[in-house]
């Protein structure tokens, strides 16, 4: 019998999700434990694989991509060789019931769809026109008519190089008739319906980039003025008709994207749930440089990033501290019996946090090699959702873009999270008796901890030791 292919849950609170991509195509046979498609979850974009062996088999009403639906949502059907593909209810809103021989209709027939398991399913009276998904996408990009066209896909089906050869032909027509021709231009279809909305001119964006396929980013970037403005600049005007007051630039309306709105609603819980405190010092890193400099002249890669290092420095002294290290579950404290290390990535999507898991257990160069993995994959947009749950502690780095301090928001259910500035030469006392300076490598730790679970004092005394292994960073070696 026909298995049914739905919208997966890549978590436990996972609701909605969206299609990514096809990675097979209506038609083809796929086996089982092959990946068909992606999904894009709330801040992952995961692989599926395949159930069951058999033929694919995409319905005309499956959601597209690029569009969010609830989970369990039917996408596609696997079918065994000479099955065919199931058909809708005969009319809108009606489910014949096995053994009953009648139909239910209205609010009846969606109660008893949810009962047995079915999906009741609106049809349209009329002819029915059946096109693929990819030369849905197709026709959509080079504004053809599809609805006109006849398939020569299996069961008169539309298929892609039916979509292709109408636009080729279009093409050709209007060369002989003497019209001007341009090249088709590759838009995805969000790309054109957010052109839409954003007033960008998605032909004069195609041509100030020729060749590219138009993705959502591009308009985006046209909207915010990154790139040359869509609208052509106004002809020159004489100084003595300038006007007399500035024209002010029409707002952009950018709509919220998932991820997102998962930050939003994961900041806004951290701020009104958790009782934030901040505590800032400043810490001399100067050995903490030279040590990767040592590690960066042994030759040997990867090289770890100071991240990596701070990862394990931190790892070390949460095993002193772990009142650090701990959840609040409903009226009991657990303190976790292992530092997975939340590593905050700033990515085209928006900041996602990926765990590094069981830091203390690790070597420094195993650490580096895992959270550069890690790294690559948030920022491919290729993460699981168990890679990013599960985290104990959170480092979060903004020194890279010249910030010395700044108060990092707690990603809950943790305790705190580790802000890093930059780390930046300065002049600094060294003997205040002798009235001694010199140049020394500084850098400030903020850290935001949740005064639910832990006073002043005892997070103090972790910062401090924090900021202990960070000027001595050799100590830990010893531990």
């Amino acid at each position: 019998m026909p298995f049914e292919v739905v919208m997966p849950r890549l978590g436990w609170n996972m609701e909605k999700g969206s299609l990514g991509s096809w990675f097979k195509q209506d038609g083809e046979r796929v086996e089982m434990g092959e990946i068909i498609f992606t999904v894009e979850g709330d801040k992952a974009t995961q692989e599926i694989e395949a159930l069951e062996s058999g033929i694919l088999r995409i319905p005309d009403d499956s959601p597209p991509p690029n569009v969010e639906v609830p989970v369990g949502t039917l996408l596609a059907y696997i079918l065994q060789p000479g099955e065919a593909l199931p058909q809708p209810p005969a009319s809108a809103g009606s489910v014949t019931l096995s053994g009953s021989g009648g139909q239910v209709s209205g609010p009846q027939a969606a109660s008893e769809a949810s009962r047995m398991g079915e999906r009741p399913s609106a049809v349209s009276s009329g002819p029915r026109h059946r096109i693929s998904p990819r030369a849905r996408r197709v026709a959509e990009e080079l504004g053809v008519d599809w609805a006109a066209l006849r398939g020569s896909g299996r069961t008169g089906r539309i298929v892609e190089r039916d979509v292709r050869q109408a636009a080729a032909s279009a093409q050709a027509a209007s060369a002989r008739a003497g019209l001007p021709t341009e090249p088709a231009v590759a838009v995805s279809p969000l790309a054109r319906r957010l052109a839409a909305e954003m007033g960008v001119d998605i032909d004069r964006l195609a041509a100030e980039q020729p060749g590219k396929r138009i993705e959502r980013a591009d308009v985006e970037a046209a909207a915010r003025g990154r790139i040359t403005p869509v609208a052509p600049p106004p002809p020159a005007v004489p100084p003595a008709r300038l006007p007399t007051a500035p024209t002010q630039a029409a707002e952009v309306a950018v709509p919220i994207t998932a991820v997102r709105r998962t930050i939003a609603e994961r900041m806004a819980a951290s701020a009104h749930t958790a009782a934030p405190v901040t505590l800032t010092t400043e810490a001399d890193a100067t050995e903490l440089v030279r040590l990767r400099t040592q590690m960066r002249e042994d030759g040997r890669e990867p090289v770890p990033a100071y991240a990596d290092i701070l990862a394990k420095l931190i790892a070390v002294a949460l095993s002193e501290h772990p009142m650090l290290n701990a959840r609040l579950d409903g009226d009991v404290i657990r303190q976790s019996a292992t530092v997975n290390m939340g590593m905050a990535v700033d990515t085209e999507r928006g900041l996602l946090v990926p765990v590094l898991r069981d830091v203390g257990a690790k070597s420094l160069r195993r650490i580096s090699q895992e959270s550069a993995a890690l790294v690559e994959r948030a920022r491919a947009g290729r993460l699981t959702a168990d890679e990013l749950t599960g985290g104990t502690f959170t480092i979060t780095n903004l020194g890279m873009y010249e910030i010395d301090a700044f108060t990092p928001i707690i990603n809950l259910p943790e305790c705190a999270v580790l802000g890093v500035g930059r780390i930046v030469p300065k002049q600094v006392v060294v003997d205040a008796a002798a009235e001694r300076v010199a140049i020394r490598h500084m850098v400030f730790l903020s850290l935001t901890f949740d005064h639910r679970l832990v006073d002043g004092a005892p997070a103090a005394r972790f910062l401090q030791r924090v900021k202990q292994y960070v000027e001595r960073p050799y100590l830990w070696l010893a531990g």
